[in-house]
């Protein structure tokens, strides 16, 4: 029992640094890459070899499959080139299982070592980021030494040899099993070298281990499928063209495993190597043949996946990518471009308030509807945001970080109050017949207008973070509290005139001018954390 605990600890530890690597790579180079990728569009063999490279870096063909997938569903790639990336993302997996399997045991401590050491020093930096990926390294070394321990003695356990000779008979069967392991283990690179491991020691045959590398390639498809479940059609399709050739590659040499297995095992190779070398030069082969027919499988992909019908006209998050996530930088503009958009909707809110205000009561409900996409847009950067872990970030990240949070929430606290705003005009003014004087509607729609400005200004002040402009809109939430002052003792002046509208009108009209004020400082909150970074650095300068 201690020794399979063994066994599936080591295959964990496998995974883990797989994904460490993919970690610490995506968010030193993530912006790179994603260039390479989204440049590499215009000839095939270019965008086979970007999907090659990049995978090669962060060891995981799902993670290049997932950063496609992302500019596909976006419109910035066409479905073609994307699935050449995927084909050559394949090879870029089965090239880096060769290179894990030469003797490299020596260099696993020195990657943890020196690895720890730089992500522990200086962790928010791009050497600390350097060292995440050489711990990963160092543990995908170490793990492969632990499974090929792990493995000798269970390979005299009665029990064991029961259970894997039922691997022997069906192809069918041990290449599903592979494509299991595969979507478990959520790699197909790491399916591959433990079975490659247990062949060296004897657990399996060479023949199950053949089966089990091409189901292994299978299940990196589904696996992919999975990923893009939530994502739109042209997001859905790479999946799918991925899969597809995956499925009619499998199709094409299970039927010869046995003619394979015999003339392999002839060859003056070890197992271990037969099984890596059969995955390389099978995804090779197999991709090398299946470029040539990315076109007519996109076309076939668009036929089986059609285009989603818009059922809802409730407003969804356009730019929250999830696989820019590792790329800290990349996942910050993203969630700054969803903020922005929330600023349009409450721009929108303001003018339908204003509508409200001139006795439109349909203005009040399309501003009820917008408060709900505010709202929809909020939860949804709140919860792409919380999954960056802020400890993790370099310091001008974490303070953009805080700078988008707090921006969001203060769009959509003013988003509830203008919501509330319209429903108290439309049920103590319209309602109630009771209109706004002449003077004090003029009064709410100069505000109005200024409120409209200020937040235009500190959409752009959020965007470019410029000082000259933080400054300004500074100083216009300074103007705008003195109008709304004045006014309010204008209005007060109207009440001593005995103004029968202004009585009518008098705690609506108020609290609008409170409401406001507040809508005021909400907008212009962003100016001050703006300028707090000179004062920073001014302190910095001066120690």
């Amino acid at each position: 029992m201690l020794t399979l605990l063994n066994l599936l600890s080591a295959v964990a530890m496998l995974v883990w640094g797989t994904h460490i690597v993919r970690s610490g790579v995506m968010r030193v180079w993530g912006a790179d890459l994603r260039r390479i990728l989204s440049r590499s569009v215009e000839r095939k063999p270019m965008a086979f070899l970007a999907g090659l490279g990049v995978t090669a870096l962060v060891q995981s063909s799902n993670a290049t499959a997932m950063l496609v997938t992302s500019f596909v569903a976006q419109g910035l790639m066409g479905l073609t080139p994307a699935l050449v990336m995927i084909l050559g993302a394949d090879v870029g997996t089965a090239l880096m299982a060769r290179v894990l399997t030469f003797d490299l045991s020596w260099l696993s401590p020195l990657f943890i070592f020196f690895g720890v050491i730089f992500f522990l020093g200086r962790k928010q930096t791009r050497a600390g980021q350097l060292g995440r990926a050489a711990i990963g390294l160092g543990l995908i070394l170490l793990a492969l030494q632990l499974i090929v321990a792990a493995a000798a003695p269970i390979t005299q356990a009665s029990g064991v040899k029961v259970i894997f000779s039922s691997l022997t008979g069906d192809i069918m069967m041990d290449a599903l099993i592979g494509a299991v392991f595969a979507i478990i283990s959520y790699s197909s690179l790491a399916a591959v070298l433990i079975a490659a491991t247990l062949t060296a020691t004897g657990v399996i045959s060479f023949k199950v281990a053949l089966c089990l590398v091409v189901g292994a390639n299978l299940g990196s498809g589904l696996v992919a499928m999975l990923n893009t479940s939530a994502s739109n059609a042209a997001g859905k399709r790479v999946a799918l063209g991925s899969l597809l050739f995956k499925f009619i590659g499998s199709l094409a040499v299970l039927p010869f495993i046995d003619s394979l297995a015999s003339w392999l095992d002839r060859l003056p190779m070890n197992d271990e190597e037969l099984v890596i070398f059969f995955h390389l030069f099978y995804n090779l082969i197999r991709c090398l043949i299946m470029v040539p027919f990315a076109a007519p499988m996109a076309a076939l992909c668009q036929r089986l996946i059609a285009e989603e019908p818009e059922t809802e006209s409730r407003l969804k998050p356009r730019h929250l990518d999830s696989s820019a996530l590792d790329t800290p930088t990349l996942a910050l503009a993203n969630a700054a471009r969803e903020t922005l958009r929330i600023g349009d909707v409450v721009e929108q809110m303001v003018m339908g308030l204003s509508r409200v205000v001139h006795g439109e009561p349909r203005a009040e409900r399309e501003v009820r509807k917008l408060d709900d996409d505010v709202d929809v847009l909020y939860t949804a950067i709140k919860l792409y945001l919380a999954q960056m872990p802020k400890e993790d970030l370099a310091q001008e990240d974490s303070r953009r970080w805080a700078e988008i949070i707090e921006t969001a929430m203060n769009l959509e606290m003013a988003g509830d109050i203008i919501e509330r705003m319209g429903g108290d005009v439309a049920d103590k003014s319209l309602a109630a017949r009771r209109a706004f004087s002449a003077e004090g509607l003029q009064e709410l729609d100069t505000l109005l207008e200024q409120l409209l400005g200020n937040l235009r200004l500190s959409l752009s002040v959020f965007l470019s973070r410029d000082i000259t402009s933080a400054r300004r809109l500074r100083r216009a939430k300074h103007r705008f509290r003195i109008t709304n002052r004045r006014y309010a003792h204008d209005h007060v002046e109207r009440l001593h005139q005995h103004n029968v509208q202004s009585l009518e009108t008098s705690s609506l009209h108020l609290g609008l001018l409170g409401d406001m004020k507040r809508l005021n400082s909400l907008f212009c909150a962003v100016a001050y954390s703006v300028l707090e970074q000179p004062d920073d650095d001014d302190r910095r300068g001066g120690e």
